[in-house]
């Protein structure tokens, strides 16, 4: 029997309904390989396992076959291929898990694994967005936000700028097509913060998070 663990939310990565005249522009998710090697830094661990490897053969090398050394080094390779693959299944799952959504009025961003919770990231509460554009093409949108707003480097990682840990900066990590994304959302941003709102003066709507 197939079991969906999100089959509460109304709409897939929102939980609860978008207000009257909100519409989503824009649904997607992390590409598991290019989070796994820009959130967990796969190339360094290989690197790391693979001079292991080749220390321990050019030890070995000094007093045995060439033969027998490469068999010494061996283990260090296997261990390596195993963090690496451990780490792969990590940011596969967090990938699987993980919706980001640009409305016209905000974004939002269901993250967690273990601990699922939504952001809700209103335009009129972001300073500015930064990406970071890699030459495959995907890419990570960083988004300021205003004000004293503080989130949990923790709790939202990797879905974070990364090594900003005093001022926590969400962000829309390692997304396919993150140029046509970005433009998008400067679009909508834009077109919603200089649009005037008619009635009561309000102040800048918070950043909400909402656990699940």
């Amino acid at each position: 029997m197939s079991h969906d663990d999100f089959a509460f939310e109304p709409i897939r990565g929102l939980p609860e309904l978008p207000p009257e005249g909100e519409r989503i522009l824009w649904q997607g998710a992390p590409n598991w390989w290019a989070l796994a090697r820009a959130s967990m830094g796969l190339n360094w661990i290989a690197a790391y396992f693979v001079v292991l490897a080749l220390w321990r053969m050019s030890f070995v090398a000094e007093t045995r076959p060439l033969g027998a050394a490469m068999i010494a080094a061996l283990p260090f390779l296997v261990l390596g291929g195993g963090v690496i693959a451990l780490f792969c299944l990590i940011a596969y799952i967090l990938a699987r898990t993980t919706v980001y959504t640009i409305t016209t009025r905000r974004v939002a961003m269901r993250i967690g694994a273990a601990l699922t919770v939504t952001l809700n990231l209103p335009y009129r509460a972001i300073a500015r967005a930064g990406l970071d554009l890699r030459r495959d093409g995907t890419g990570t949108i960083a988004l300021d936000l205003i004000g004293e707003t503080k989130l949990s480097y923790l709790v939202c990682w990797p879905h974070v700028r990364p090594w900003r840990m005093r001022r926590t900066e969400p962000a829309l990590r390692c997304i396919p097509d993150a140029a046509r994304v970005a433009a998008l959302l400067a679009e909508a941003a834009d077109c919603r913060v200089n649009t005037p709102e008619v009635g009561r003066h309000s102040p800048v709507a918070p950043v909400t998070l909402a656990a699940e």
